[in-house]
C-alpha cells in the first residue's frame, strides 16, 4: 500500500556541480526538494521505489548506478544498497540519486523508468502493482512540467503550456489521482511535459489508498520548464 509520495523535478541543474555558477539560483527548489523527500523518511517505509522518466520501461530490483559524466561531472551516483549495481539508463534516475544522498531511508529500494510515450493504462497499472509489492511503499516520482512556458524555453512558447501545468500544480497540491490519471498523453508530448508518464504511476499506487493528502511546495517555472515539488502522506 502506498503510504507517502514525494514528487520532484529531475533537471540536471539540481545537482550544484552540473549548475556551476548558476547553482544558487535554484536553492530554493533543493530546498522544497529535501522536505519533500524528508516526508518519506518519516512514513518509514518497507520498500522506497524511484520512478522517472526514461527512453525505455525497465526496472531495477535494489537500485543501480547513474552517471553524471554527461553533463561534465566526473561523478558516479549510486540509488541502493545492491552489491552488484546496474547502470541506471536515465537522467531522472541521476537526479533522483542525488536528491537521495542527503536523506537516509531505512528501506529496500526499487528504480523504475518509464519512457514518454508510456500509454496511460499502463502506467495506471505499473502504479497498482508498485503499491502491492509491500505493506508500505513510499515512491519518489521525478518529472517535469511543460517545456513551452517561455519564448526561450526549450520547447519556445505554447500558450497551453501555463494552464496545463496550473491544473497539475492543482493536482499534485490536492492528491487528486482523477486529474493526474486524465492527462493527455499526446498533449503532454506536444508540450515536452517528461512527468506525465511518472505522474500517473503515482495517481495509480494512489487509487487504493484512502485518506492521502497532498502539499505543493514548490511551483515555478525558471528557464521556461514547469518545475513542481509536492508531497502526499
Amino acid at each position: 500500500m502506498l503510504v507517502a509520495a514525494a514528487v520532484c523535478p529531475c533537471p540536471p541543474l539540481l545537482v550544484p556541480e552540473v549548475a556551476a555558477g548558476a547553482a544558487a539560483e535554484l536553492d530554493p527548489l533543493r530546498t522544497a526538494c529535501a522536505d519533500a523527500i524528508g516526508v518519506l523518511a518519516a512514513s518509514r517505509p518497507d520498500l522506497l521505489v524511484v520512478v522517472g522518466a526514461g527512453m525505455r520501461g525497465h526496472v531495477w530490483e535494489g537500485g543501480g548506478e547513474a552517471s553524471l559524466r554527461p553533463y561534465g561531472v566526473d561523478r558516479t551516483l549510486r540509488l541502493g544498497t545492491g552489491e552488484d549495481p546496474a547502470p541506471l539508463a536515465s537522467p531522472s534516475l541521476a537526479v533522483a540519486a542525488w536528491l537521495l544522498e542527503r536523506t537516509t531511508i531505512a528501506a529496500p529500494l526499487h528504480a523504475c523508468a518509464v519512457p514518454g510515450d508510456a500509454p496511460v493504462d499502463r502506467m495506471l497499472g505499473l502504479g497498482r502493482g508498485l503499491a502491492d509489492l509491500a505493506d508500505r511503499v513510499a515512491l519518489l516520482v521525478m518529472g517535469d512540467g511543460s517545456a513551452c512556458r517561455t519564448l526561450k524555453a526549450p520547447g519556445y512558447l505554447d500558450e497551453r503550456a501555463e494552464p496545463y501545468d496550473a491544473a497539475v500544480a492543482a493536482a499534485l497540491g490536492a492528491a487528486d489521482t482523477a486529474v493526474l490519471a486524465g492527462l493527455d498523453a499526446e498533449l503532454s508530448a506536444a508540450l515536452k511535459v517528461s512527468g506525465r508518464a511518472p505522474w500517473q504511476v503515482l495517481a495509480g499506487a494512489a487509487q487504493s489508498t484512502a485518506g492521502l493528502g497532498g502539499e505543493l511546495l514548490y511551483d515555478e517555472a525558471p528557464y521556461g520548464v514547469g518545475y513542481f515539488v509536492a508531497a502526499w502522506s
